[in-house]
């Protein structure tokens, strides 16, 4: 159980910067932005939180990996003006809400990983 914890806190750093980073890319079609980025930085949560889960077969790790994301996600779109990393447009609120909608997704789905109980 320690060691679901243990890759769950450097999953969720890497997941919560690396989608922060990416939450952003857009494409432009027939003259609308759609945000990519933030579907991708989506996908990714949910690759990571299902490789937990399936590895340590447990739903502590990802519901961890989970909270952290968003803890941090929350924190960085709360910083001051100038040094706020996610605003309030669309893919922001995207990345935002998305983490909780995926991590509670990934807890239902990943149920099937736990180990039988004894």
């Amino acid at each position: 159980m320690a060691g679901g914890i243990a890759a769950a806190v450097p999953a969720a750093l890497f997941v919560a910067l690396a989608g922060t980073v990416l939450h952003g890319q857009d494409i432009l079609v027939a003259g609308v932005e759609v945000p990519w980025g933030a579907a991708a930085a989506l996908v990714l949560l949910g690759a990571v939180e299902l490789w937990l889960s399936a590895t340590f077969r447990s739903l502590l790790p990802t519901a961890a990996c989970g909270v952290l994301c968003y803890a941090l996600a929350g924190w960085w779109s709360t910083l001051e003006n100038g040094k706020r990393l996610i605003i309030g447009d669309l893919a922001g609120n995207l990345w935002i809400y998305g983490i909780a909608v995926v991590t509670i997704l990934m807890l239902a789905w990943c149920r099937r990983y736990r180990k039988p109980q004894a």
